[in-house]
């Protein structure tokens, strides 16, 4: 069944399917229910890596759950260390990404906002994002891709939108294609922010 065109989230999930192939690493920086999550590690299959990040428990548990119930073998950290095959968990502020991923991802997924069944008033803020996606693109693997859906709907959506788009249209087209997929008729509807990494660089 082909995707409702302004499907942004399954947009996102297209570009990644594309560049990622069994056996690669993958980071979801915001875990939430889980669902992109599952995305990655179908893509990566048995032999590939998933690391997960997420502030809430919550989020974490519902991730966990998500992978046992598709069969796909997941475990929490507490602590940075090696990453084996299946899905790794981390109660972490994406922003520290760097820190926990010691290998080069070849996709890159973030789904902003707030947790779906959860306390809205916990969102994704303008800042962490904005420094998560820095160590992102930094440690994206050559022919990699990042992605991003922004929510400028909520309370605060707005302004973490805005710097996400400054982010992506500051990276330097020397090292990254940058793509920004929006619903021109609709006002406030979240919309897909991409990048591909073709040269080692970041910001001019």
């Amino acid at each position: 069944m082909p995707l409702a065109l302004t499907h942004v989230i399954g947009r996102a999930h297209q570009l990644l399917a594309e560049v990622l192939r069994p056996g690669d690493m993958a980071l979801d920086l915001t875990a939430g229910n889980g669902c992109d999550t599952l995305f990655l590690a179908q893509q990566v299959g048995q032999s590939g890596c998933v690391l997960a990040f997420d502030v809430q428990q919550q989020a974490l548990d519902k991730s966990l759950k998500r992978m046992s119930d598709h069969g796909i073998w997941c475990r929490q950290l507490f602590e940075p260390q090696a990453l084996i095959q299946g899905v790794s968990l981390v109660r972490e502020d994406h922003a520290r990404v760097k820190g926990w991923c010691p290998m080069a991802p070849k996709a890159i997924i973030a789904n902003l906002g707030f947790l779906p069944g959860g306390d809205r008033s916990l969102v994704t803020k303008a800042s962490s994002t904005v420094e998560a996606l820095f160590g992102a693109a930094e440690i994206l693997a050559l022919g990699g891709r990042l992605t991003v859906v922004v929510y400028p709907g909520h309370a605060g959506g707005a302004e973490e939108a805005a710097a996400v788009q400054t982010f992506f249209g500051r990276l330097d087209a020397k090292y990254f294609a940058v793509l920004c997929l929006t619903p021109l008729n609709r006002q406030c509807s979240p919309y897909l922010l991409a990048a591909e990494k073709f040269a080692t660089g970041l910001m001019e």
